[in-house]
Parts: C-alpha cells; structure tokens; sequence
C-alpha cells in the first residue's frame, strides 16, 4: 500500500530546516491552515512550534526540562564577544524602529551605520583596531544565525552594504534576555573578546 505524504508534509519539511517568514506566502498560508496537525506532530517529537503571526514568522523551540532526554535538533554554538555584543545592538535597532516607524516592517541597516555603533564600545580598547579588521567575518556570523539578511548591493562600496534586520531576533532574545546578556556583556567588559559568550541555538 502507497504511504501519501500529508498535505503539510511541506511546511514540516520547512520548519525543520529553517525559519518560516509570511514572505514564503504559500507555505506560510499553509501553515495557518494547518496549525493544529502541524503543532500535533512536532509534539510528537518533542518539539514546539513558535509561531507569531503579528511578526511574521515561525520556527521550532526544542524544551529545556530537565526530563527531556532527547537529542537536540539545533546544537548549541558559543558566540564570541563580538557577535554577542552585535546581536544585542540588532536587538535595540529593531526596538527602535518599531516605535518610529509604523508604515513598514522591514528595518534595514547599512555595515556604516553597524560599525559606528559597535565603534563607541571600543573607543579607548587597543583590541578596537582587531574588531573592525574582522568586522565583515562578525557580520557574517550574525547573518548565518538569521538575525541579518544582506540585500541586493548597488555597488561595490563595503561600506553601504545593506541589511534586513530579521525579526525572529525579537522572539530568541527576549526583553528578560536582553538584559541578562547586557549584564554578562558588562561582566565581559575589558576583557579579551576572544572570549566566548553566552550560546545560541
């Protein structure tokens, strides 16, 4: 007997390989429909669905409880000063922008505009020449963690690259989160940012 693969066989296979943005219309209209079997089968497996339709997207949260003796779907990945630190600037820079801007969703920030924020931590640091050698390898590794997604380039300029500040970022670093990383940051302060930071999943 032929096994038929459920009419939202693709929205699981999506969310199990990445984040769903509403911009996915299809598969995200998808996901509307399907909810209820959709979060039935992730249950199943231990994993819960996230899903915030005011922001426009949804991703898998594996539980911490201590019962949970499965394997973890995404590994843990210890992130250095640098891209601690950018993340929570992202963090702001989207809080920001939603209180200013109520016409659009989409907030965008150029590699200037990141720069000179991240410059004002380092001022008086002898490590300041370091960061912005390895700035752009900083960026990328926010990037890879889907917190930025970089737009079409309209020249060659590094500089006036731009970015789409991603809006999961609100849902994995939360208000409460925000400041128990600001706290760890300040701990972190004068130290070499060689130095690992909290995890990230």
């Amino acid at each position: 007997m032929e096994n038929k693969a459920v009419e939202y066989a693709h929205v699981i296979i999506k969310l199990l390989q990445d984040v769903l943005y509403d911009e996915e219309k299809t598969t995200w209209s998808d996901l509307l429909t399907y909810q209820i079997p959709v979060r039935d089968y992730f249950a199943k497996i231990g994993l819960e669905l996230h899903l915030d339709e005011r922001e426009g997207f949804a991703f898998l949260k594996q539980p911490e409880a201590e019962e949970n003796k499965l394997p973890r779907l995404v590994r843990r990945t210890p992130l250095s000063y640098e891209v601690t630190l950018l993340c929570v600037l992202l963090r702001e820079i989207l809080e920001e922008f939603d209180v200013k801007d109520i016409e659009s969703r989409k907030c965008f920030v150029s590699t200037k505009e990141l720069q000179e924020k991240i410059e004002i931590f380092f001022k008086e640091s002898p490590n300041k020449v370091r960061l912005l050698e390895r700035f752009d390898k900083t960026i990328q590794s926010v990037v890879r963690l889907g917190f930025l997604k970089e737009t079409e380039q309209e020249n060659g300029n590094s500089d006036d690259r731009r970015y789409e500040v991603r809006r999961i970022i609100k849902a994995k670093i939360t208000h409460e989160k925000l400041e128990e990383i600001r706290q760890k940051l300040a701990a972190y302060a004068g130290l070499d940012p060689a130095r690992q930071s909290p995890d990230a999943e």
